[in-house]
């Protein structure tokens, strides 16, 4: 044991504690007096540990790290996160499951968040994306119910694949997803062996003004390595918290984790009339239309000191872009924009940029002013317009420029529709053209894993056959045999 005399026991406020083992009492046997003030606030502060976890990407393992450019983007936008080569930017990386709370597995069957804060010299940027290039739903009205079909149900409070299926039939458009969730993309051998994506369409804008429309592409350097339905399992059994030890130890042992970032740009005036609607989440941008180009590497290289200050505490919001980036029409990013602030007011407070982790690290200036656990107001005055000498927008510098031409009457409709919009037609495509034989046999191996659960009826598994059968002929045979149902007339041999 040290020799050296140990700090004394005290209240967070600093006061001396007059024991670690005993309460006060009247007399050794008689009752607590609830004038023992330590012993209260031990008891108030341990029953508020937890703020309410996320509803979404509960469970989380996070690194900071730092963002390199490597190839000149200047042609494309004036962000100081991309200007020059060689120029580093400190950041912090969150990723996720998606379903799980807080006590799931890792290598639970589910798309894995990859939120990226970016601590750049005009404010931070939070790029809040998944390992996929796609999601299930393109209306954000659409979105609290498709969550509501992955967790639990309000009569058992069980998960149940039933209801999965349910919502994910009724809408076509989630196929593209799905087909790449229940391939073995759908369960990452481990957070460094996965791309990342930005997902939605972004707008870039050069220091000319002139817009261009960016898909962000993360490309892992360790290579893509994913389990198999079994292995995943067999993890999950073994270590539920897999994925965060092994980025843990990875950065720990000094083998940092590098994601090389990749930009398909696409001109500003070609989204008018584009094959397909390039605003639609559920769909990508073919390489051969919009070949990527290089921009940068992200390393990993320092593991958290605090779990819960800086991995849970870390708040995403999609809002915060720098000079040279903005939004798109993409519905599901512009319902983000409210909703990723709106959960953090609630679930941290509506303080939750003064903590370290979320705090930019260049000057900023506000007049937003006290609240709950502020703990730095920015002092007189505390309005505008003022003539106090108060902060002041530059609108010359920093005006709206992330802009596009809209009109017509309000509606509640889909996107208009371009000449290729369809649901399922990348997801076949991915099916036919991407996948390997191996990958497709996995394919249809972990469906009738999924869709052989107890919880799914009788009445379901036709209408998931016939999901199949519209993605892929082949691959909805094969799911109907397996399933014992009839095959729709359509429906081709399975491979």
């Amino acid at each position: 044991m040290s020799e050296k005399t140990p700090p004394p026991t005290t209240t967070d406020a600093g006061i001396p504690a007059p024991s670690d083992s005993h309460s006060l009492s009247v007399g050794p046997n008689g009752p607590l007096l609830l004038q023992d003030h330590y012993v209260i606030q031990k008891m108030a502060q341990f029953n508020r540990e937890r703020v309410p976890e996320r509803v979404v990407h509960a469970k989380g393992s996070g690194a900071h790290g730092f963002f390199e450019v490597t190839e000149d983007v200047s042609q494309f936008t004036k962000a100081d996160l991309f200007n020059g080569v060689g120029k580093t930017t400190p950041m912090f990386a969150r990723f996720s499951t998606v379903a799980g709370e807080l006590g799931s597995a890792d290598t639970a069957r589910d798309p894995r968040g990859f939120a990226l804060k970016f601590y750049t010299q005009e404010g931070n940027y939070d790029l809040v994306g998944n390992n996929t290039p796609v999601f299930f739903v393109r209306d954000p009205s659409n979105f609290q119910d498709f969550i509501h079909s992955q967790k639990r149900r309000a009569d058992t409070d069980r998960r149940d694949n039933n209801m999965q299926w349910d919502f994910w039939t009724c809408k076509p458009e989630s196929a593209h997803q799905v087909a790449i969730l229940m391939s073995d993309r759908g369960t990452p051998k481990t957070l460094r062996h996965m791309n990342g994506y930005g997902s939605h369409t972004f707008m870039w804008i050069n220091a000319g003004g002139e817009k261009f429309w960016i898909k962000y592409h993360f490309k892992t350097d360790q290579g893509i390595e994913n389990f198999t339905d079994a292995e995943a399992g067999a993890m999950a059994a073994e270590d539920p918290d897999y994925h965060r030890a092994d980025l843990w130890n990875a950065i720990g042992d000094g083998d940092e984790p590098v994601w090389n970032l990749e930009v398909q740009v696409m001109p500003f005036e070609d989204a008018a009339d584009y094959r397909f609607n390039p605003f639609d989440l559920t769909k990508v941008w073919p390489h051969s239309d919009y070949p990527p180009i290089q921009v940068g590497r992200m390393v990993l290289d320092r593991n958290p000191s605090n779990y819960f200050a800086e991995v849970e505490q870390a708040a995403f919001e999609p809002a915060n872009m720098p000079p040279g980036i903005g939004p798109s029409p993409d519905k599901m990013l512009l319902g983000r924009l409210f909703s990723y602030p709106d959960t953090h007011r609630h679930r941290i407070g509506p303080n939750y940029l003064q903590l370290p982790i979320n705090q930019p690290q260049c000057p900023f200036h506000s007049y937003n002013k006290d609240g709950a656990m502020r703990y730095s107001n920015p002092g007189d005055p505390v309005y505008a317009p003022n003539t106090a000498g108060g902060p002041v927008a530059d609108e010359e510098r920093y005006g709206e420029e992330a802009t596009w031409d809209v009109s017509g009457e309000m509606v509640r409709t889909a996107y208009a529709l371009h000449a290729e919009d369809d649901d399922v037609g990348q997801a076949g495509t991915l099916v036919r053209e991407i996948m390997s034989q191996s990958d497709r046999e996995h394919l249809v191996t972990n469906i009738l894993g999924h869709a052989s659960d107890p919880d799914v009826t009788a009445e379901m598994k036709p209408r998931i056959v016939e999901y199949w059968v519209n993605i892929d002929p082949d691959v909805g045979a094969a799911v109907a045999e397996g399933l014992g149902v009839p095959a729709p007339a359509t429906a081709g041999t399975a491979g």
